[in-house]
């Protein structure tokens, strides 16, 4: 379970959360991270949520963000909010690292997924987009699907290819989360 403090490390995206405020402190309703993306660094892919909303406020660098068809540029002090069911992405668009205060509402197990895909990240089993093989991905994502998906196809095809995927790559043992070893 993610505590407030706690600090995820992805090393092939370049993102670090710090977590400041939790789904368990909130009850729910929000999970606050700020957000370190080195030169170079990405989220790794364009995805939507579908019943969660998701603000940035910039406070260092230059974050690239494509937020439906529009492409932009955030400076310190800028505010964008990506409502449910928008196509999303960021990237560092400066030299130096951005940083950038997230907050998703509600929280659903945003925090779940993000440690599942940083650890895979961590101990090597991502490709250099950050993301797993295909059946490991089916079984992260078919038991996320409420709080992560593709832009495309439509969600009746993605969850008609996750249960097939997820069901082998459950065969084969991969799981649905992944928790780093705590100190």
């Amino acid at each position: 379970m993610i505590r407030n403090g706690d600090r995820l490390e992805n090393p092939v995206t370049g993102e670090v959360m710090i977590f400041h405020r939790t789904s368990d402190e909130t009850g729910g309703e929000v999970v606050q991270v700020e957000t370190i993306v080195r030169p170079g660094g990405f989220v790794a892919t364009a995805h939507v949520h579908p019943y969660q909303t998701e603000r940035f406020e910039v406070l260092d660098g230059q974050l690239g963000l494509r937020v439906g068809d529009r492409e932009f540029l955030a400076q310190p002090g800028d505010v964008a909010t990506v409502r449910p069911g928008i196509s999303h992405r960021f990237w560092n668009a400066g030299k130096d690292e951005a940083r950038f205060v997230c907050e998703v509402r509600p929280a659903l197990d945003f925090e779940s997924l993000i440690e599942t895909m940083f650890t895979l990240a961590a101990e090597g089993k991502t490709n250099r987009r950050g993301m797993p093989n295909m059946l490991r991905l089916a079984v992260i994502a078919r038991s996320h699907f409420d709080t992560v998906r593709l832009p495309f196809p439509p969600a009746w095809c993605q969850r008609t290819a996750l249960t097939i995927g997820a069901m082998f790559g459950s065969l084969l043992g991969y799981r649905p989360t992944e928790i780093p070893a705590r100190a």
